[in-house]
């Protein structure tokens, strides 16, 4: 039998994470090794190919800041970058920095186990056998778990069923195809207008209303493009602080006079994107302030859909905004004004049963040819657990995170020695542009990495009274604001039986930055470091740049 092939890095998914992860690996001359499930690159971006998907954060900034020359040589066509143009960029940057040979496609891992005595991670997939490395690291991204309605007939129903997360490749004709859709929320607000404008007729099943910003996307104009490009050292140095370079206010929206406050709201809504949630700085922080921007959007929905019962059904009272997830779209609303579109209101009348060619609900039942689920993802931790994952004492990371994940700073949890989260539970993550929170945590990860190995020791582990006071941090930075009081996938509200427990830290990614940056300056405070073993004495890393493999 061939001994198993003994890598440095082993770095789990080929999106925007684990592409810069494997590029920054080999540029410290690492023996790094990229392990993909799918058949090319792209993460999220190479699944995610239902009709109208983009991304909702502008394109100029949801792009890497790591290379000069590819800023400048990548042109983006629209303002929010749609599904092929971000698989097309991602495909040249794996082209560009020659990553590919180092990535295994059509390779599923099936579990990681600590070697003790080794020091090493024993990987086992199911295309490549068993990889050994001594840093395991996880870029599996956040939202790359599909979650699908559990429905009494479901398995009998004998229509296609798609979820928009594994979109087929080859496309899907909804032309003279009668098309129910559950969801409502980012993915399904893009994918309604667009398979409205397809399909015989949709049955749009909401589980809940959700607040929608107009995104105001547009081409992308030659003289935007070209002060972007002149002025990307600024951009990238603001967004390193505050995520998305967002039009941010000191003012509170109490402070201010109706008049005032209307015409704010008016210039952001005109403007378009998330841009408008923070028309003022309290408003995912006290509920008097947040109702003044949830009536604003109400007042819109009601203007734009001309028949008032389903206006008041499309209208969200059930959690403040801003506490779900905002979701900016193009014509989402008015697609409601369609006589091929229905709204079933699922509080109101529940679905009761999945028949062979309809969906039954309490009160009727709806002729189905194809059921599309936008029913989002098990976030945060979904990706992570569905590895068998096994730490010190064979203890199993699913059993450790029964209750809740538990991270220190996100990058880390106790008794799993050598392995690494990229935007992991506890981070900023889903919060901020994710660009810019993966990009700092794979900065962090390559600089302690390389730290080590000037340093001579070879394991790091978080201490487990270290992941204690993140646990409560980040706990107590969610319970500062209104965030936790709605049903959302920041708690795992989505899946059931998952534990609700506030997953990111919104703190901030400038403040979190600076709290990593300390932690790395003080000699890795919080985390145990050692040559061999971690039962040794603990030893901290002295922050030089010098020392950095960079």
């Amino acid at each position: 039998m061939s001994r198993p092939a003994a890598i440095d890095v082993l770095i789990v998914g080929a999106g925007f994470a684990g592409l810069y992860m494997l590029y920054r690996a080999q540029r410290m001359g690492l023996h790094a090794q990229l392990v993909e499930q799918a058949d090319d690159v792209g993460g999220v971006w190479y699944y995610n190919r239902y009709p109208g998907a983009r991304c909702d954060v502008p394109s100029l900034e949801y792009s890497y800041s790591f290379s000069e020359e590819l800023q400048q040589e990548w042109n983006w066509s629209e303002r929010y970058a749609a599904q092929p143009e971000i698989l097309a960029y991602l495909r040249h940057v794996a082209e560009r920095f020659d990553l590919r040979r180092h990535i295994r496609f059509g390779t599923r891992v099936h579990s990681a186990r600590f070697d003790t005595e080794a020091g090493r991670w024993h990987v086992d997939t199911d295309r490549c056998g068993r990889l050994t490395a001594q840093f395991c690291i996880l870029a599996t991204g956040p939202l790359s778990v599909p979650q699908t309605p559990d429905w009494p007939g479901l398995p009998d129903f004998q229509g296609r069923v798609l979820h928009t997360g594994r979109w087929p490749h080859d496309g899907v004709d909804l032309r003279h195809r009668r098309v129910a859709i559950i969801g409502t929320g980012s993915s399904g607000i893009q994918a309604i207008p667009v398979i409205a404008a397809e399909a015989e007729h949709l049955v749009v099943l909401q589980r809940t209303a959700n607040f929608v910003i107009p995104s105001r996307n547009a081409p992308m104009d030659d003289a935007t493009l070209a002060k972007a490009k002149a002025g990307y050292p600024e951009l990238r140095a603001r967004a390193k602080q505050v995520g998305t370079l967002y039009e941010f206010s000191d003012r509170s929206a109490l402070a201010v006079s109706d008049a005032e406050r209307d015409a704010e709201y008016e210039r952001r809504w005109a403007k378009g994107g998330v841009n408008f949630i923070h028309s003022f700085k309290d408003i995912t922080l006290d509920l008097d302030a947040n109702a003044t921007a949830a009536e604003f959007v109400r007042r819109k929905i009601r203007s734009v859909v001309r028949n008032p019962e389903t206006a008041d059904r499309l209208c969200p009272t059930d959690h403040p905004i801003g506490t779900k997830r905002i979701c900016v779209g193009s014509d989402y609303f008015e697609t409601y004004n369609r006589a091929n579109v229905t709204l079933v209101d699922l509080k109101r009348t529940p679905v009761t049963r999945v028949l062979p060619d309809a969906i039954a609900t309490a009160e009727e039942t709806y002729p189905v040819d194809v059921l599309v689920c936008a029913t989002g993802y098990d976030a945060l931790t979904g990706a992570v657990n569905a590895i068998e994952i096994r730490g010190k004492d064979d203890q199993l990371l699913r059993d450790t995170w029964q209750a809740g994940p538990r991270t220190f700073l996100g990058l880390m949890t106790h008794g799993f020695p050598n392995l690494f989260f990229i935007t992991g539970p506890g981070s900023p993550s889903v919060l901020v542009n994710l660009v810019v929170g993966l990009e700092q945590h794979v900065e962090w990860i390559a600089q302690c990495i390389g730290r080590m190995r000037t340093a001579g020791h070879d394991q790091i582990e978080a201490e487990s009274s270290a992941e204690d006071a993140w646990v409560k941090q980040v706990n107590d930075a969610a319970a500062g604001t209104l965030m936790t009081r709605s049903n959302s996938w920041y708690l795992g509200a989505n899946v059931p039986g998952k534990p609700r427990v506030f997953m990111p830290f919104v703190g901030g990614i400038g403040r979190y930055r600076a709290i990593c940056d300390g932690v790395a300056a003080d000699g890795y405070r919080g985390f145990r470091i050692g040559p061999g073993s971690t039962s040794r004495t603990p030893h901290s890393i002295q922050a030089s740049a010098a020392a950095d493999h960079e």
